[in-house]
């Protein structure tokens, strides 16, 4: 019997990969993902057509800001739904390291076998670099990336220290406030003027001494917020939070007022979460947006264009994504199409993947002289099954023994309801 042809069974395994519990999310996801992908491919296949577009619509930007409003709304609400932060860090743990790891490994086997070499670090020490990375916050530790969207790993997991500081001193249900004074502070800063050097904290005080601090110091804050005693918790949630701010104040690569933008933005997700589940008023939520929004905008207007930015780009991206989250939240009790659920499952995969089979090709194939989009189609037909693989066999095995393993270690009183439950 002949097989069927490529592209049904690729959707038939796109659609199969994951459950739609929040199909609009998934969706979300999904779309992001592939708008990311596109903007890291046009590099090597549609670069006249990326010269053109990025003036007026900034497609990383977009996406990402699509990834970060998704994680504001359901990172708290993991960490609420369990009321248990050991269970939250196991969950987080086998979600996030086991691909990381995967695709680490085969860059560095690429790199060893000659076919794609890595970027240079420096006069950084490769046990400094692989400390930063394993921290996941070498973005905000004046440590390059090994690969370039590794960055946005580091604002990931600057939020999740910041829910679990507000979780532990008991101020998570603080969020519209909580992005209100972030990007108001983001639009001051950039009225005031305020720009600092890139990594200006590793400049101070030198990059390894800080990686050592950070690292030695986010352990500290995880274990003590995994305790038992309260006291415990508190101490580690506020010494991960504080960390988590003044990394991503003093020490990105990427502008004062868009590191603050970034956080608003994750924590308006969380308000609008809020919001949906009767904690907040929608009215707060929308209030809280308009702010978000208006200082997002006027910040990116106020700092003007430069060599690698320009504002008309950056705000189509931003607004384009928080109508996108606006559209997927309107339509969140309609049943949305398992193609866009089935890729939102295997999202992660789609953006740790694709920078890795682009680096491939760039070293081997090169990158096009004219426009292709034959060849951009190809990647996707070769990228999407390839995702499907890794998420079957690396990230949906790591999350079903990480939720095993929160399983047994949840803390329970009598009658099996969870013990830290603050809400």
């Amino acid at each position: 019997m002949q097989s069927p042809p490529l592209t049904p069974r690729l959707l038939a395994a796109i659609t199969t990969a994951g459950s739609s519990r929040l199909g609009w999310l998934d969706a979300l996801r999904g779309i992001a993902a592939l708008v990311v992908v596109f903007d890291h491919s046009s590099y090597t296949f549609m670069a006249d057509f990326r010269r053109e577009l990025m003036p007026q619509f900034n497609t990383s930007r977009y996406g990402i800001m699509v990834f970060f409003l998704v994680s504001g709304y359901i990172i708290p609400a993991s960490l609420e739904r369990r009321g248990c932060i050991r269970t939250f860090w196991i969950g987080r743990l086998f979600r996030v390291y086991p691909l990381w790891a995967a695709v680490v490994t085969v860059l560095l086997a690429v790199d060893l076998s000659g076919i794609a070499e890595m970027r240079d670090f420096g006069e950084q020490s490769a046990a400094a670099v692989a400390v930063a990375h394993a921290t996941m916050l070498q973005e905000l530790l004046g440590t390059p990336n090994l690969l370039l969207i590794l960055w946005t790993l580091s604002y990931e997991m600057s939020f999740y220290l910041l829910v679990v500081a507000l979780f532990t001193v008991r101020l998570h249900q603080q969020s519209a406030a909580i992005a209100v004074i972030l990007t108001v502070l983001a639009a001051a800063s950039v009225t005031a003027g305020v720009a600092l050097p890139p990594s200006a904290l590793s400049g101070l005080v030198g990059t390894g001494p800080l990686i050592a601090f950070a690292t030695i110091a986010m352990g500290v804050a995880i274990c003590c917020t995994s305790a038992r005693s309260s006291v415990l918790r508190g101490v580690g949630g506020v010494l991960g939070g504080v960390q988590a701010l003044v990394l991503v104040s003093f020490n990105g690569t990427v502008p004062l007022w868009e590191s603050l933008v970034i956080l608003a933005v994750m924590f308006l997700g969380t308000a609008v979460y809020r919001a949906e589940n009767g904690q907040s008023t929608w009215r707060c939520a929308a209030g809280t947006a308009v702010v978000v929004v208006a200082c997002a905008v006027g910040s990116a207007h106020r700092y003007g264009d430069g060599d690698h930015f320009t504002r008309r780009g950056w705000i189509t991206a931003f607004l384009l994504a928080v109508l996108t989250f606006g559209a997927g939240l309107a339509s969140r009790r309609r049943r949305v199409p398992r193609i866009l659920t089935g890729l939102g499952a295997i999202s992660y995969s789609v953006y740790m993947v694709h920078p890795v089979l682009l680096t491939v090709i760039d070293s081997t194939i090169g990158r096009r002289r004219q426009d292709d989009l034959a060849l951009e189609v190809a990647f996707f037909t070769v990228l999407l099954p390839l995702c499907v693989l890794t998420y079957r066999y690396i990230e949906a095995p790591s999350q079903t023994w990480g939720r095993s393993l929160a399983h047994r270690v949840q803390p329970r009183a009598r009658g099996g309801r969870e013990t830290l439950k603050l809400d």
